[in-house]
């Protein structure tokens, strides 16, 4: 089957998971639970990571049980100097622009963020549109609903047509359940919760065809 549409996560995925970013980005939401929700510090980490769990993202556990601002909580974590962290890589550039199926990058970071992070990619002419934490509201990655609203959004009717690259397991294999090719970044050989795996983007375009 033709793959006409590929959606790319943004965050550890478009650059180096190593690169200091995303952990300023959890520094920046452990501040927020504490600063704005008045939750003790101690008590940060782990509730982060329960609500990370339970709901796809800290934002959506958050908007659920404490009723944040959703505007002012990515405001306040993304507000990192992103070009500080991240740099851009001519190979990745060059392997977007000769996939011929159309790109669209599928966050669970809102359009801002991603935006940012593109400009300092040098990768802003790359990429169809941004579907993000917004156009998803009140679902998020790993979440059916998510995956529905992204390929209405990309205006896709097949997603057996469509395919997932994302770091983390559970996106890739959520994709997979509702019927997308999905590729597991940053890891090599066989893996469970994917079907194929990327740690070198210069094997995108021969995992792509090879679907074709």
């Amino acid at each position: 089957m033709t793959i006409t549409t590929i959606f790319f996560d943004l965050d550890d995925t478009l650059y180096p998971a190593d690169s200091g970013l995303w952990q300023q980005i959890r520094e920046r939401i452990g501040l927020y639970m504490q600063e704005r929700l008045n939750i003790p510090a101690a008590q940060v980490p782990v509730l982060r990571h329960q609500l990370f769990e339970q709901y796809g993202t800290t934002l959506r556990g958050l908007q659920v049980n404490y009723q944040v601002d959703v505007a002012d909580f990515l405001a306040f974590v993304h507000d990192v100097p992103v070009a500080q962290y991240i740099h851009p890589n001519p190979l990745l550039r060059s392997v977007l622009q000769s996939l011929p199926a159309r790109k669209f990058i599928f966050t669970n970071a809102d359009v801002p963020h991603a935006r940012r992070v593109l400009r300092a990619l040098q990768l802003e002419d790359c990429f169809e549109s941004i579907i993000d934490v917004i156009t998803i509201d009140p679902y998020c990655k790993p979440m059916p609903e998510a995956f529905a609203i992204a390929l209405k959004a990309a205006g896709e009717s097949d997603p057996g047509r469509c395919v997932m690259l994302d770091d983390i397991p559970r996106t890739t294999r959520a994709a997979r359940l509702f019927g997308l090719y999905s590729i597991l970044f940053g890891k090599t050989g066989p893996h469970p919760d994917a079907d194929a795996t990327l740690a070198d983007w210069a094997g995108l375009p021969e995992i792509i065809s090879a679907r074709q």
